[in-house]
């Protein structure tokens, strides 16, 4: 006469049995291609070629613009509207973009000449991380971001020299530039 097992036995060996399958086809999937979204742009013609990939290529990225100096510092293109900051090494550890003032400054090197933690901007908006580097037509120029987050509203005729970054970027430039913190500009 054969023993019966009792039930908790039955479900635990279940219970074991289905965590084993679980963890097989989490393996599997993992190792099988993964969807990408799909992105706008010119298709494939059909004359591409029998060896056209079907994949879509990346963006490039924002390369660190040429001639923008040796050592750490902050780079900033008047051109693309966007800000590197640069290691020692010459590596950008970050880039963002950024919504220039209706002033700016000329291509060249500068250093950041004084911080302010927070002040009203004088388009009247509360701003923080405040990062003075140059003077142009008599107006301020700096980096900052609006405290709420905000990008800067119309100028309406106002000279304005802040250079305005999203709020997380704000915090990134405050973190890597000390007062004396090397700025090239370029075009």
């Amino acid at each position: 006469m054969a023993a019966r097992l009792p039930s908790w036995a039955w479900v635990s060996g279940l219970t074991a049995g289905a965590t084993a399958v679980v963890v097989a086809l989490a393996v599997q999937a993992n190792h099988a291609p993964h969807p990408t979204a799909a992105t706008a742009g010119p298709s494939p013609s059909a004359s591409a070629g029998a060896h056209a990939s079907a994949e879509p290529k990346a963006p490039a990225p924002h390369t660190l613009p040429r001639e923008s100096g040796t050592g750490r510092r902050i780079v900033y293109s008047l051109g693309e509207k966007r800000v590197w900051l640069v290691d020692a090494t010459g590596t950008a550890s970050r880039t963002f973009a950024v919504w220039p003032g209706t002033v700016g400054p000329q291509p060249g090197r500068y250093s950041v000449t004084l911080r302010i933690q927070s002040l009203k901007g004088s388009d009247g908006v509360q701003i923080e991380h405040v990062m003075y580097f140059t003077k142009a037509s008599g107006v301020n120029i700096a980096f900052s971001n609006a405290l709420d987050g905000a990008s800067p509203p119309p100028a309406n005729g106002q000279k304005l020299g802040g250079i305005r970054l999203h709020k997380e970027d704000g915090a990134a430039l405050w973190a890597f530039g000390d007062q004396g913190t090397k700025v090239t500009v370029v075009s």
